[in-house]
């Protein structure tokens, strides 16, 4: 069994989106990103799946030229190799589910 809080320990970072990993199963990463007001992940993709998880604030999420104007508690879905993009309109936490095919490493890149 793993257990964690998306909340607790939260570090907002003055320059970039705050990335941890809370904790890794046999199938996912489960991926905490922490924004500030105005910090941005700039368009990326992935080879595999991900689920995103706004948990709290609120989060422009650009996919296929649409922007997503995402609240607390909306869920996005997104196969692999879809352009997106973050935007984070007020402080925000953000849950995001990886395959164990994936690295964090990719995530702390999108944000270098």
């Amino acid at each position: 069994m793993k257990t964690a809080n998306i909340y607790s320990e939260l570090e907002y970072l003055e320059d970039k989106p705050a990335i941890s990993v809370m904790f890794k199963t046999n199938f996912t990463k489960e991926i905490r990103i922490v924004f500030k007001k105005g910090q941005v992940m700039k368009e990326h993709k992935t080879s595999y799946p991900i689920v995103v998880e706004l948990c709290d604030g609120t989060l422009d999420f650009g996919v296929n030229g649409e922007v997503l104007h995402l609240v607390r508690g909306d869920l996005i879905a997104l196969d692999g190799s879809v352009p997106h993009d973050l935007v984070a309109t007020e402080d925000c936490v953000v849950r995001l589910t990886l395959t164990v095919s994936d690295t964090e490493k990719r995530v702390e890149k999108v944000v270098e």
